[in-house]
């Protein structure tokens, strides 16, 4: 196949123009499948994609069918732009910060807003990408050190290994549940003024696959709850993790008829000037991985729960 307009060189990140003549042998063949040899470090997903988003075009006019059957002596030109995924793993800076650091460890206050891992939709701009940019010491550290994440819209502190060993024995700890981390939450409806804990399995809610659920057969997780007060129909709560599940406190609350303020994924509604889900990673305590000092933090809640959590402490 004769090109035109090829760079041999691995894509920048810049999109790349290239070109054939359509042979006599591909006449009649479908567009997509004529690109996988035109372009074949991508996958035919993504070509397709390129097609549907007109960014290939036939005899000069853009075409937005993959199954488009080809004529011979046509030419084809596909601007080659990368997948999101591939960005996934590139430095980006942004201000992060940070509470503690050390050769072995970073802690950081994560804002509400911030994804903390790509995924898809969210690809870049992620916690992952900002340290990357911030230290090259991440980049050779899987997952950039990120031992456990915090939701999109959930503020608050997160540990993130800065050496292997680090992250080794942070993996562990976790695992071995001694590390010890205590959230700030409001939730809709008057919550027992005693203390109490919420022992249910999670699991991929089978209604709907973005949520979580309690269900037979989902990963033990278990929560402590202690209501610091309530005011209306709004209570102010204070939670401890004995486990990480996806979504854990929204769900167990939810699950009680107790959604987090604001939490429309689990039924919250917004209150009190709260529109992102009411929760906050306050404390964070855990033994250092390396030297076994005991280390503990607190970090106060941003504005906009500050306000709320106020609100609702008045008597």
């Amino acid at each position: 196949m004769e090109q035109t307009g090829i760079d041999d060189s691995e894509l920048d990140g810049q999109a790349e123009s290239r070109s054939a003549m359509v042979p006599d042998t591909s006449h009649g063949e479908r567009l997509d499948r004529f690109l996988t040899r035109l372009a074949p470090e991508f996958s035919r997903s993504h070509l397709q994609s390129l097609i549907e988003r007109g960014l290939v075009l036939v005899d000069g006019l853009a075409v937005r069918q993959a199954s488009r059957r080809l004529k011979a002596a046509l030419p084809v030109t596909v601007t080659l732009e990368l997948p999101e995924e591939s960005r996934a793993f590139v430095p980006q800076a942004m201000d992060l910060s940070v509470v503690y650091e050390d050769d072995h460890l970073l802690v950081v206050d994560k804002p509400a807003g911030l994804v903390v891992h790509p995924a898809a939709g969210h690809w870049t701009g992620t916690l992952l990408n900002g340290l990357l940019a911030r230290d090259p010491v991440f980049a050779q550290l899987p997952r950039a050190g990120i031992v456990h994440r915090l939701d999109k819209d959930t503020s608050g502190l997160m540990v993130v290994a800065r050496s292997l060993p680090a992250m080794t024995a942070l993996v562990r700890d976790i695992a071995a549940r001694t590390v010890r981390r205590r959230y700030l939450a409001l939730v809709h409806g008057r919550v027992s003024a005693e203390p109490f804990s919420i022992d249910a399995p999670i699991g991929r809610d089978p209604s709907a696959r973005v949520r979580m659920a309690v269900v037979a057969g989902g990963k033990p997780a278990r929560t402590d709850v202690e209501r610091v007060a309530v005011r209306g129909a709004i209570s102010a709560l204070r939670c401890a993790l004995h486990t990480g599940r996806t979504h854990q406190i929204r769900v167990h609350l939810a699950s009680l008829g107790h959604p987090l303020v604001a939490d429309a994924v689990y039924g919250g509604a917004p209150a009190l000037g709260m529109t992102r889900q009411a929760l906050h990673a306050t404390e964070l305590g855990f033994s250092h991985p390396v030297d076994a000092r005991p280390m503990r933090f607190q970090c106060p809640p941003p504005a906009d729960l500050a306000q709320a959590w106020q609100a609702v402490l008045v008597d």
